[in-house]
C-alpha cells in the first residue's frame, strides 16, 4: 500500500479540498485524511501511479507538491539534516563573506558548488581563504544579526524527538554555526567543518579532512549503526549536490527547497511547503505535533 501527501505552503494554506478529492478519485485512492487544512491532505492507493511526475508537475503551478511513498514503515526514527539553507534560510559562510567585502564573489562560488558544478572540497577552501584576517568577532555579529531558522524547524525537532527519534545536524559548514543551530533547535548532535583562528583572526584555512559529501554518508552510516537501525529508518534533508550521497541512501530523502539538479535526482521534492511537511509525510497531523 502507498500513500499520496498533498502539500502547500502554510502562510498560503491554499490547498483546496477540490484539488485533492480530484485526484483521489482518478487514482482511485482511499479516503482522504487532512492532517492540517489548507496545508496538508493524504489517501492511500494501491499502487504507485504511472503518471505521478507528471501530475507532479501539474500541481507545482498551483502552488501544491505532491510525495507518493510506501505506507509501511515510513515515520522514522533518526533525521539528518543538513544546516545551510535547510534548517538555516542564509549559508553562513555567505554572510561572513558578505561582512568581509567579498559577498558576491562567494555568493557565485556558493552556487555553483551547491549546483554541483564545482567540487565541494575546493570550493569551500577557496571560499575560506577569502575570510582571512575576518575578526573571530565578526561569527557572533553574523549569527545575531543575519541568521533566520526555516519555517516548521522548531516543531519538525520537538515532534520527532517526543516520538523517539534521534536528530544529528551534518553540514558543511562551520561548527561556529552548528552548535548554535543544533542547541536551539534541540539536535542531539552535530558534525561539521572547523574554522582556524589565531589571535582573533580567522587564516583562511580550515581543519582537515573537510567534511563534504561523503563526510555526510558516513554520519548517516555511523550514528545509525551506533542506534541499532536500518538506513530504512532514516529521514534525511537537504538543498545541495553535497546532501545528494545521504539523501539517496536514507528511506526517506528529502530535497528541501533544492537547486533544480538536485530535486531531481530525489523522489520527495518539497518546493512549497516549509519543514513541517517532514512531518506530514510520515503521518503526523498538525494536532500531534509537540
Amino acid at each position: 500500500m502507498f500513500i499520496a501527501t498533498l502539500l502547500a505552503d502554510p502562510k498560503a494554506a491554499n490547498l483546496e479540498r477540490v484539488t485533492v478529492e480530484s485526484l483521489r478519485d482518478a487514482w482511485a485512492g482511499g479516503e482522504a485524511r487532512w492532517l492540517n487544512p489548507g496545508v496538508a491532505a493524504e489517501f492511500a492507493l494501491p499502487e504507485v501511479p504511472a503518471n505521478q511526475w507528471e501530475v507532479w508537475e501539474g500541481l507545482q503551478g498551483l502552488g501544491v507538491d505532491l510525495v507518493v511513498q510506501p505506507q509501511a514503515g515510513r515515520r522514522k526514527a533518526m533525521l539528518v539534516a543538513d544546516m545551510d539553507s535547510t534548517m538555516i534560510q542564509q549559508e553562513c559562510i555567505d554572510e561572513l563573506a558578505d561582512v568581509a567585502g567579498v559577498g558576491a564573489r562567494v555568493k557565485d562560488i556558493t552556487a555553483r558548488a551547491m549546483n554541483g558544478e564545482l567540487d565541494f572540497e575546493g570550493a569551500l577552501t577557496e571560499r575560506v581563504g577569502l575570510l582571512r584576517g575576518l575578526p573571530e568577532s565578526v561569527i557572533a555579529e553574523v549569527i545575531e544579526t543575519r541568521i533566520t531558522f526555516m519555517p516548521g524547524g522548531h516543531d519538525l525537532l520537538a515532534t520527532m524527538k517526543a516520538n523517539g527519534a534521534y536528530a544529528v545536524l551534518v553540514s558543511g559548514g562551520f561548527t561556529a554555526f552548528t552548535g548554535y543551530v543544533a542547541g536551539t533547535l534541540g539536535f542531539d548532535e552535530s558534525r561539521a567543518n572547523t574554522l582556524h583562528i589565531e589571535d582573533g583572526f580567522l587564516t583562511g584555512t580550515v581543519a582537515r579532512p573537510i567534511l563534504g559529501r561523503e563526510a555526510k554518508v558516513q554520519a548517516l552510516v555511523e550514528i545509525s549503526a551506533r542506534l541499532g537501525i536500518g538506513h530504512d529508518q532514516v529521514m534525511a534533508v537537504g538543498d545541495g549536490a553535497n546532501d545528494l550521497g545521504m539523501l539517496g541512501l536514507a528511506g526517506a530523502g528529502v530535497a528541501l527547497h533544492a537547486k533544480p539538479s538536485v530535486a531531481a535526482q530525489c523522489d520527495i521534492r518539497i518546493n512549497h511547503g516549509d519543514l513541517t511537511a517532514l512531518l506530514y509525510i510520515q503521518g503526523y497531523a498538525v494536532d500531534q505535533f509537540a
